[in-house]
């Protein structure tokens, strides 16, 4: 069974397997500010495994940093 999405206390991490499905999960989150949950762009990245799409992903009109590899503040390799 494939992992949907990974919530943690203060973070979320959507997980797709196409670019179509990421989009819709993000018009998802970006519906939910109605209720409250608050984004923040400077700290959303797009991680992208395996793939050799290049098309940005945006979110609320600005496109989302591209990484490489994830990396957490205070999280020693």
């Amino acid at each position: 069974m494939p992992l949907e999405d990974l919530d943690f206390a203060d973070d979320l991490a959507l997980l797709s397997q196409t670019q179509r499905q990421i989009r819709e999960k993000i018009n998802v989150v970006t519906a939910s500010t109605a209720v409250g949950l608050n984004i923040h762009k400077v700290k959303s990245k797009i991680l992208r495994c395996n793939t050799t799409c290049a098309n940005r992903i945006t979110f609320d009109g600005e496109a989302l940093e591209d990484i490489t590899n994830l990396h957490k503040p205070g999280q020693h390799h």
